[in-house]
């Protein structure tokens, strides 16, 4: 039985942006789509403010049954279910990943300094999750990220470094680049440091490491269009640039031993990207 592609929502227009995401997504990969709302008892609120259990799983069920109707209308053949769990939203999105081929979650439009705000719980999400997560900012489609607009300017981004070539991550963005059937663009950055080296010839070595990583991908993914980017400077900068015109960039999240820690270039391309990320956990 394959796992669905399981959705955060709360009612917002970052929840609601990540629903569409998601519903497309899971019609064409032919999986089901699950719906998610975490609902929580708060011990220590106020009496005249104090919310109950009932008025909470009320607002949940109203929340969720208007989200059934709008997947509904635009993947009227998509399988789906809905789940309102008593528990702290992170722990609840935690565990909705465990069983989930990727988790999809929105984040809440423009910041004050051009980038994106992504919420303390899509960011704890994020650093914790075991699964792939999707972050989807309202107004994708107006950006050209929507699935469903063609593939007339859509590409998938990844960021690699080529000394940490890791199967998870290479096989995510081939796999979906290749179900999407569009361009996969793999980019490397290299530092302006070669003292004793040009331009030029840092820029081969650069080239030939960056091909020879992917190459065995090349033989799995034999359909699969590869782009391959070399550029000296900062991976994020680079990485923002290219997703002006990507459905999706992806990039990657070292599982920890303890705690959780996310890079700071994934850190940079979540917050600054205009298009959907995907954080994807490796080893």
């Amino acid at each position: 039985m394959s796992r669905p592609v399981t959705v955060g929502v709360d009612g917002s227009e970052g929840s609601m942006a990540a629903v569409d995401w998601a519903a497309d997504e899971a019609a064409l990969r032919g999986d089901g789509l699950r719906l998610v709302y975490a609902t929580r008892w708060v011990e220590h609120q106020l009496g005249a403010m104090k919310v109950s259990h009932e008025d909470r799983a009320g607002a949940a069920e109203g929340v969720l049954a208007e989200t059934e109707r709008r997947v509904g209308s635009r993947q009227p053949d998509l399988a789906m279910t809905a789940d309102e769990v008593e528990d702290a939203p992170v722990s609840v999105l935690l565990a909705a990943a465990d069983e989930a081929e990727l988790l999809v979650v929105g984040s809440h439009g423009l910041g004050t300094v051009r980038g994106f705000i992504v919420g303390s719980v899509g960011q704890e999400v994020v650093a914790e999750a075991r699964r792939p997560v999707v972050l989807v900012r309202p107004g994708y489609e107006k950006n050209g990220s929507g699935a469903s607009e063609g593939n007339s300017r859509r590409k998938v981004v990844l960021g690699l470094d080529v000394n940490e070539v890791k199967d998870e991550l290479m096989h995510f963005a081939f796999d979906f680049a290749g179900r999407h059937r569009i361009p996969l663009e793999i980019v490397h950055t290299w530092h302006e440091s070669f003292v004793h080296r040009s331009d030029a010839a840092a820029k081969d070595e650069t080239a030939s490491a960056l091909a020879d990583a992917v190459r065995p991908f090349r033989d799995r993914f034999p359909d699969t269009e590869v782009v391959e980017v070399t550029a000296p400077g900062r991976a994020a900068e680079h990485l923002v640039e290219a997703a002006s015109d990507a459905r999706l960039v992806v990039v990657g999240r070292r599982r920890a031993a303890r705690g959780a820690h996310v890079g700071s270039i994934t850190h940079a391309v979540i917050h600054h990207a205009p298009c959907p990320v995907a954080v994807v956990p490796h080893t």
